[in-house]
């Protein structure tokens, strides 16, 4: 009974010891409840009315949805996608050319248990898959076959939409792999294009963010350090760099990139256990600081930098809380410029 209550004792002070000491930065908004688990985000801003954007977020369970938000924290019932079978990340492209006349933006997430990805007009919130694209058809195992993190990217080139898609497990390399979402007089379909990105093996990738403007492709090896690639396929598959890993306490989860219109920027990124966020310099990568949002347990987090709405005048950050819902600020607040 001693050593059990030492043993507790010791649980608690090594707890209290790596939670965050910083001063606790509260949100403007938390949303209603989620019915299981909530894991990632993502913001589409609405062109035509900034005020009537809608967050998305994913409720990672076998009976699982894609949430929709209005700025409130609301849940829009006619906007949310249900019975998805553990839905892990989900990302928003703009300007997707469906044919000769439509152009749409699209949301695309992860369904776990079908082993694929899904994706979705918006704001009509119509399926545009017929049922889903299946991820790592190649991989042998099906433990390689189940996509979590996801992210799109959209070529400067010639406008191709990419999905980049990480998995619960995979090999030391080669861990992504990155699809071109493409549409024709059949629909839309989805085409293998290469395989890459080195994993260290410690933990696992779930977190994937893609800076369009710039051309990268970051994600999170948990353990490690977060890893920088190109995301343009031609450019090659050799890793640029892996850093910031000493300014995490044990996991790097969810990434969110802050870009402004005159070029600079910052990563934000979830110190999971620590509460925190570590904010780097969009351009060079180095660490600037860290800030304590008051979140429990963050793993997918995301900001725009345009205005929304009287609370969220300087671009909006949104954060997943292991309580079941998402906390949203205003940008400024985290001390970005």
């Amino acid at each position: 009974m001693k050593n059990l209550s030492y043993l507790l004792v010791l649980t608690i002070v090594m707890i209290s010891c790596r939670q965050s000491r910083l001063p606790k930065i509260t949100p403007d908004v938390i949303t209603e409840f989620t019915l299981n688990d909530t894991d990632d985000s993502a913001i589409w801003v609405n062109p035509k009315n900034p005020a009537e954007s809608i967050v998305f977020g994913t409720d990672k369970k076998t009976n699982g949805a894609i949430y929709a938000f209005d700025l409130n924290g609301k849940i829009i019932q006619d906007k949310t996608i249900r019975d998805i079978q553990r839905p892990n990340n989900v990302d928003i492209e703009y300007g997707f050319q469906l044919n000769d006349s439509i152009v749409t933006d699209i949301l695309v997430f992860t369904e776990r248990e079908k082993q694929q990805i899904r994706m979705f007009s918006v704001p009509d919130m119509k399926p545009l898959d017929g049922g889903g694209f299946k991820v790592f058809e190649d991989e042998e195992l099906e433990e390689n076959r189940l996509p979590m993190g996801v992210s799109l990217y959209k070529s400067p080139k010639d406008a191709t939409v990419y999905a980049i898609v990480g998995r619960k497990t995979g090999p030391a390399d080669g861990y992504l792999y990155q699809y071109a979402l493409n549409a024709d007089s059949f629909g839309v379909s989805s085409k293998y294009v290469r395989k890459f990105g080195k994993f260290s093996g410690v933990k696992e990738i779930e977190a994937i963010a893609v800076d369009d403007e710039n051309g990268f492709v970051y994600f999170s090896d948990e353990g490690v350090c977060i890893k920088k690639y190109y995301a343009e396929p031609s450019m090659g598959n050799e890793e640029i760099s892996c850093f910031g890993g000493e300014y995490f306490d044990e996991d790097i989860e969810g990434i969110a990139i802050a870009s402004y219109t005159d070029g600079h920027g910052y990563l934000i990124v979830s110190n999971q256990q620590k509460g925190e966020f570590n904010i780097f310099d969009r351009e060079t990568n180095a660490y600037i600081n860290a800030v304590n949002l008051s979140t429990t347990e963050t793993d997918g987090c995301e900001a725009v930098t345009v205005p929304l709405n009287d609370t969220f005048k300087n671009g909006l950050f949104v954060a997943m809380n292991d309580e079941k819902n998402f906390y949203f600020y205003d940008l400024k607040r985290l001390g970005l410029q």
